[in-house]
């Protein structure tokens, strides 16, 4: 299935539908009403307006003039008035076919800093493409277009970024999922995908990649995976000429479970005698080879109120909590702050947070002297932390309930509150929710249940490559899952929500695209029993720019199934919707809507949705009606009935509805099995010499099984010959004693050196090509893609361990190199 761009070229500006879908038979809106407009950008309705009203009486000028639309839109146009009346005088607005290169020059080449801030100002969500094409085609420097953008509102982060070049293509694996980044995109190209894993003998179809416009990248994931498990995975690229680029990468799933070190396994009872578990005060760590690992073993840690949490792991890193009972805490059951790879399984959070001292108007204050509201409290709470794992825990009864929508914005504590922004990007989001319960009581409710900071920015929230799944969420006063913020590649599914003002938050989606699937959403209400939507959204255009995925969901709420929470006084969303049952119940202007879009953004779909109102008894959509094509048993009541007296429904799909990876595993060809040819490298039958300005001192020892041993301050050259390929792959195994600076492999054509020909795979500095990532210490074998760095004709093998710093008295350092092979699979 090809993904559905959202809008066409920027040279025919988003205007048409997408899609030539069916009308609805049976909702209740009408796009043949007179009073019925699509929305989208800014630009959108501007042309819009421009072209339905454009005559000899009615010029350009003078509609700008007197235009009374929408506010963000007037706010747009009373700044830049003469700037878009230019951009139109110079047919840069106009919408036009595909045009050519000498064309685009003549086009754009004119265009003044002011007019660049105006097109940014009217096409937010295109902040990469009007990047690409003002800096290629105007004269304006990237200072110039930097200040233009700013100038129009954009978030500086973005402009920088979208703007950046040599962005890494990413695959980053979680437990049974695998997000996937590819950059430098355009957004009239498809990227279909396949995958495998390593011992399959055929390839499975994924999901198309969306097109994601903040940075110009096909972003998706690749879903129900299995742990521990190497994928192999191709994406195939076509533009819009029919040119197919082809990328390769190859990653493995993480573990079920995270390695132990067998030294560090703690019992609490063996630590523990009262209070605060601090972890940073008993100086309780692991490392990437092992886990710190504390077992609960009969006693409850209680902490009463004194201290800011029960648990407090501090920014320690490579811990595991297992079944631990945790009870007090001022703020937080458990705490931490900067740290990352944290697994936290089986344990059991309550008895937590603040007490009211103090109600005014409703809400909970610690003191009568305290002018901030009690809130964010938590059961468990990862301060700008990133790769953790939270499984198989119960998180309830925090001290205090949290009020409700009628006395303001709900307030007070949550079960698992998350920042996934850690200082270090290497460690950012990465954040697994998975297979727990956490509940508050009907009277005595979450905030959220699931919470995230800094909801409106791309830094917040779980960030990216983070997935909530399998998890009993019940009881809020406002959202049961908030993830808003950074969304990329964030996966909410297999979940059961009931009892909240609302289902899951995704307002605003800052960065996307983010994936709801499978979830049954149903009961809603706070504790008064009102209620919103099971999915909340907006903000699209105040913070551009997200697009979220609501794949076979269950939905069975009295109000909305999807509809806007408004995010800097804009409601837009853009979602794609598919495969869903959504049921409504009540009705009225905002209620009992399957999909409740004031905006009606042009770029959301509704595909094959079986969405029933009760007391309407048929669809009911606020929508863009252009791009809804209903399930084809909408109007069937006896099914509808069926699927409603169903304790697990289970909608019926054709085919051509199905949704590879997500709906149904498509085979799509066998695996056809070459045999590899390989080259070994034979030490023992090749002279060898210290590399040129490289080698200091050290012993080279070459053994008859082709083994070189490195000591001291050693770089060894072996002259080879050798071509490699895209396909070239580097397998040894490696040993390292000490220290070193730099242990390595290079592939050299002569004797000078060159860091990007040289693979870096231990050691304290980050100089050469990065292959840390490939070397443990558990596991000596390595195996490198060297050809997606190195390509073509080497001469020289270049052996390295560097350690400047150490004298050769003092120095131990020692390496040992086995079994170099160079394989082209």
């Amino acid at each position: 299935m090809h993904s559905a761009n959202s809008k066409p070229s920027i040279f025919r500006f988003a205007f048409i539908g997408l899609l030539s879908f069916l009308m609805l038979s049976c909702a209740t809106v009408n796009k043949n009403d007179k009073d019925y407009t699509k929305g989208g950008q800014p630009g959108d309705i501007l042309h819009n307006y421009l072209n339905a009203n454009i005559s000899n009486n009615n010029t350009v000028s003078s509609l700008l003039a007197n235009y009374k639309g929408p506010k963000n839109l007037s706010t747009v146009i009373e700044k830049y008035e003469d700037e878009i009346a230019q951009l139109y005088k110079q047919h840069v607005l106009i919408p036009r076919p595909s045009i050519s290169e000498e064309e685009k020059k003549a086009l754009f080449a004119n265009i003044t800093s002011n007019q660049a801030s105006a097109l940014f100002a009217l096409y937010p969500i295109d902040t990469a493409k009007w990047m690409k094409i003002i800096s290629t085609y105007t004269g304006l420097s990237k200072n110039d277009i930097y200040e233009s953008a700013i100038t129009a509102g954009l978030d500086p982060s973005i402009v920088f970024a979208a703007s950046a070049s040599g962005f890494e293509d990413t695959a980053t694996p979680l437990i049974n999922s695998i997000g996937l980044v590819i950059y430098g995109q355009d957004e009239e190209s498809t990227a279909t995908v396949k995958f495998r894993a390593d011992d399959d003998t055929y390839w499975r179809e994924g999901l198309d990649l969306a097109w994601e416009p903040i940075y110009g990248s096909f972003t998706g994931s690749i879903v129900y995976l299995e742990a521990n498990t190497t994928y192999h995975i191709e994406v195939k690229i076509t533009d819009i000429y029919g040119d197919v680029i082809e990328h390769t990468f190859q990653t493995t799933t993480k573990l079920n479970s995270p390695p132990i070190d067998p030294n560090k396994i703690y019992y609490l009872s063996e630590i523990y005698s009262g209070g605060q578990l601090d972890l940073e005060a008993l100086n309780i760590e692991g490392s990437e080879d092992g886990y710190a690992k504390i077992i609960g073993d009969g006693p409850a840690i209680e902490a009463g109120s004194d201290v800011l949490s029960a648990v407090n792991i501090g920014n320690n890193s490579y811990v595991m909590l297992e079944n631990l009972t945790v009870k007090g805490g001022q703020r937080y059951g458990i705490f931490a702050k900067k740290a990352h790879h944290i697994w936290i399984k089986g344990c059991n959070v309550s008895e937590y947070g603040r007490e009211a001292v103090d109600i005014r108007d409703g809400i909970a204050y610690s003191s009568t002297t305290n002018n901030s509201p009690i809130n964010y409290d938590s059961g468990i709470y990862l301060e700008r932390s990133g790769i953790a794992v939270i499984e198989e825990c119960e998180v309830h009864s925090p001290n205090l309930g949290a009020n409700s929508w009628a006395a303001g914005h709900p307030k007070g504590a949550n079960a698992l509150q998350v920042w996934a922004y850690h200082d270090s990007d290497a460690y950012r989001g990465e954040f697994i929710v998975r297979n727990n319960r956490f509940y508050g009581a009907p009277d005595h409710r979450f905030n959220d249940v699931i919470e995230g900071r800094k909801n409106f920015e791309r830094r917040g929230g779980f960030v990216k490559n983070s997935a909530i799944y399998g998890n009993y969420l019940a009881y809020a006063n406002d959202d049961l899952i908030e993830i808003d913020g950074g969304q990329q590649n964030v996966l909410v599914y297999d979940n059961e929500m009931e009892q909240g003002y609302a289902g899951i938050s995704i307002a605003p989606n800052t960065l996307g695209p983010s994936y709801i699937f499978h979830n049954y959403i149903h009961n809603l209400g706070d504790e008064t029993g009102k209620e919103w939507t099971a999915i909340k959204a907006g903000g699209l255009i105040s913070r551009p720019a997200g697009r979220t995925f609501v794949f076979e969901n269950v939905i069975d709420v009295e109000r909305n199934g999807i509809a806007a929470s408004r995010v800097d006084n804009d409601s837009t969303f853009w979602v794609t919707t598919q495969n869903n049952i959504i049921f409504t119940k009540k009705t009225g202007y905002s209620v009992g809507h399957c999909i409740f879009d004031k905006e009606k953004y042009s770029g959301s779909t509704s595909t094959n949705d079986l969405c029933f109102n009760e007391n309407s008894a048929d669809a009911r959509y606020e929508f863009n009606l252009d791009n809804v094509v209903e399930h084809p048993y909408s109007d069937d009541i006896s099914y509808i009935e069926s699927l409603q007296s169903s304790p697990k429904p289970k909608l019926y799909i054709s085919d051509e509805f199905k949704i590879p990876n997500f709906s149904s595993e498509e085979v799509l060809q066998a695996v056809v099995e070459q045999t590899p040819t390989v080259w070994e490298f034979k030490a023992n039958e090749i002279e060898y010499t210290g590399f040129p300005k490289q080698y200091r001192y050290g012993t080279t020892t070459v053994t008859s099984d082709h083994t070189v041993t490195l000591t001291g301050n050693n770089w060894h050259m072996f002259p080879i010959s050798y071509t490699l390929t895209e396909d070239s792959v580097l397998e040894l195994d490696l040993e390292v004693e000490g220290n070193p600076e730099i242990v390595g492999i290079g592939f050299e054509t002569d004797t000078e050196l060159n860091s990007s020909r040289v693979v870096n795979f231990f050691g304290t500095q980050t100089w050469g090509i990065k292959g840390k990532d490939f070397f443990t210490f558990t596991s000596s074998t390595i195996s490198f893609p060297i050809g997606q760095y190195v390509k073509g004709k080497v001469n020289y093998l270049i052996l390295v361990l560097d350690n400047d710093d150490i004298e050769s008295s003092r120095n131990r350092d020692k390496v040992k190199y086995k079994n170099i092979r160079l394989v082209e699979y």
